[in-house]
């Protein structure tokens, strides 16, 4: 199998202690790890997150690719999480933008929702049946 799990989710941010601080704000964790650039100043910090400790990392816009865009769009990952209008809700109240209103997938209990966090990433967030079902299946093993 060539993807075995999600590892690292990069967020770009031309301030990286400005994002920082929102995301420990909003996810009431801080990061376990910063990496300090020239200035002295975090060019990297990273959050390790939920029942897997997936990675969020925020690199300083200056490290990105050449040719990224800074409007947002592109991929959308999405996040369980266990209220998902509360979450949302949250992040608005932060400072965030709603990219895309929550819309139920289907039938089965999928539903989606994403943000523009001020930094100017998509951040998606949903409830995940099957993520609840997997993980109920792990923690009995």
């Amino acid at each position: 199998m060539s993807l075995r799990g999600f590892a690292t989710l990069t967020f770009w941010a031309d301030d990286v202690d400005s994002a920082a601080t929102w995301y420990t704000e909003f996810l009431g964790v801080a990061p376990y790890f910063d990496r300090p650039g020239p200035e002295g100043r975090p060019v990297y910090v990273e959050f390790r997150l939920g029942d897997y400790q997936a990675e969020l990392g925020i690199v300083d816009r200056r490290y990105a690719p050449a040719g990224t865009r800074r409007d947002p769009g592109g991929a959308i990952m999405y996040w369980h999480v266990d209220d998902l209008a509360a979450t949302v809700e949250r992040l608005v109240a932060l400072g965030a933008v709603e990219y895309e209103p929550v819309t139920p997938r289907g039938d089965r209990g999928f539903v989606t929702a994403s943000v523009v966090d001020p930094f100017g990433n998509v951040l998606g967030v949903m409830s995940n049946p099957h993520y609840v079902e997997v993980l109920g299946e792990i923690k009995t093993d």
